[in-house]
């Protein structure tokens, strides 16, 4: 596959702001491209996203539009870095680029409401056969953006484009590992905001290092089963993407679903939440997403369901904590079939 040295970001958000700076810093021409013309002229004179990523000062050589063919054309590799909720009507403006020669980066870590399809799935279902890849990983865009170093993983069916993915990408403090495990990797991702929910709910309930220890533990437990079920390699879920990346977002200042777990432990209701977010918190909609695969699969999930009862039917969250704990009592290592067979 060809040398890429062109890299357009699709999203201004502050992960989207942040993999243009990466993408700088691993010397290629970079556009970023921004849904909303009022803000993308902001972003051009202020040099700096104050909205997602205060602070950080954008290069002058990091080109700014609105102009989504602009920045699609300008672009080799084409990181789609827009939540999963808006993923869907972006992908409709691209349907009539040529994105024959271009490699597609999915970085969205969420599952459609309606078709219960991660990210991966609805681009092709909406493009076509694209060369495709997912990024996934530890990765705070707060820290990425000030250049701390962070491991990510690039999954593809195709390894070629992972490599190609992996060597246009890192740099000195962006180090990227490849694999295959495409449903894995994003699934874990997705998933893993569904517990940083709950793990921030222990911390606005006052709760300590046990209980968020027990959360993690019994949470990978929980995602690697449901991923398992739906194709998954259940390894993936004890590397980067899965608890490297549960771990960052269930303990980080910065993780805005450990955040909206917070707020509702402390006793606000999620409208009120939610109204006051500039950013989107995926594991909102996700944990909906996995009550209907729980469903569908046959899977318990028990501390993601009461997430969802928290999140979309008005549970309060000391009553879900009683719930969790009262369950009927288990062996710890009951056989589970994490073969998928």
């Amino acid at each position: 596959m060809a040398k890429f040295n062109r890299v357009s970001v699709l999203g201004d958000g502050g992960w989207g702001t942040g993999l243009a700076l990466v993408s700088l810093r691993a010397g290629h021409k970079t556009i970023l491209w921004s849904a909303f013309p009022e803000y993308a002229v902001i972003l051009r004179e202020k040099r700096e996203n104050k909205k997602y990523l205060p602070g950080i000062p954008l290069p002058e050589e990091l080109v700014i539009t609105s102009d989504i063919k602009e920045a699609v054309d300008s672009g080799d590799l084409v990181v789609l870095a827009v939540p999963t909720l808006y993923l869907r009507n972006v992908l409709f403006q691209l349907k009539g680029f040529d994105l024959s020669k271009k490699i597609l980066v999915s970085v969205a870590k969420g599952i459609e409401k309606k078709t219960l399809l991660c990210p991966s799935q609805i681009i092709t279902q909406v493009l076509g056969n694209v060369n495709l890849a997912v990024l996934s990983g530890p990765s705070h865009a707060e820290e990425v953006a000030r250049n701390i170093p962070t491991l990510v993983v690039a999954a593809s069916k195709d390894k070629l484009i992972a490599e190609t993915v992996q060597k246009a990408l890192r740099g000195p403090r962006f180090r990227i590992y490849v694999q295959h495990d495409v449903v894995g990797v994003e699934l874990a991702g997705a998933l893993k905001n569904v517990i940083a929910i709950a793990a921030g709910i222990c911390d606005g309930l006052g709760f300590g290092a046990n209980t968020k220890a027990a959360l993690l533990a019994r949470g990978i437990f929980e995602m690697t089963h449901l991923g398992v079920q739906m194709g998954a390699n259940p390894n993936t879920f004890f590397g980067l993407s899965g608890i490297g990346d549960l771990i960052t977002t269930c303990i980080s200042e910065y993780g805005r679903n450990r955040r909206v777990g917070e707020l509702l432990g402390k006793g606000l209701s999620l409208q009120q939440i939610l109204k006051d977010m500039d950013q989107v918190a995926e594991g909102v909609e996700t944990a909906r997403s996995v009550h209907e695969l729980r469903l569908k699969y046959h899977v318990e999930t028990p501390i993601m369901e009461q997430i969802y009862q928290i999140l979309h039917e008005g549970k309060r969250a000391i009553e879900a904590v009683e719930s969790l704990m009262q369950r009927e009592a288990k062996e710890e290592l009951r056989p589970y079939n994490f073969s998928g067979a």
